[in-house]
Parts: C-alpha cells; structure tokens; sequence
C-alpha cells in the first residue's frame, strides 16, 4: 500500500496523540498470533485488522 493509501485510511487514529505517524508505523510492523477464532477471537481479529497491524496468525483447532 502506499503512503497516500495508509494516509487515508489510517488518518482519524494518526490524529490521536497516543498513535500518530511512528505509532502507525509500529502497528504496520506488528505480529500478532489469535489463538482461536470464536466468539472473542472472531472480533477481536476484525479489530486488529482494521488498525493496521501488518501480519496476522490465526490458530483455531474447532472442526465446522
């Protein structure tokens, strides 16, 4: 993605002091691994997504 697209898409939590640019930059550079994707996990993968956190794992055993 480039600068532009991050910009805006990521601007409204950039503006918070507590983010700004080197805070994006950090979630851009995260991994986090969800283990289990039900009920909390489902959510909290949508979450973590949408904030920009550039890798994801996910690790569910349930058989559908």
């Amino acid at each position: 993605m480039s600068v532009i697209q991050d910009y805006l898409r990521y601007n409204r939590q950039m503006m918070l002091p507590e983010i700004g640019d080197a805070g994006q930059e950090k979630l851009k550079k995260a991994k986090v691994l969800v283990i289990g994707a039900g009920g909390l996990g489902c959510p909290i993968l949508q979450y973590i997504a949408t904030a920009g956190v550039g890798t994801i794992g996910i690790i569910d055993f349930d058989k559908i």
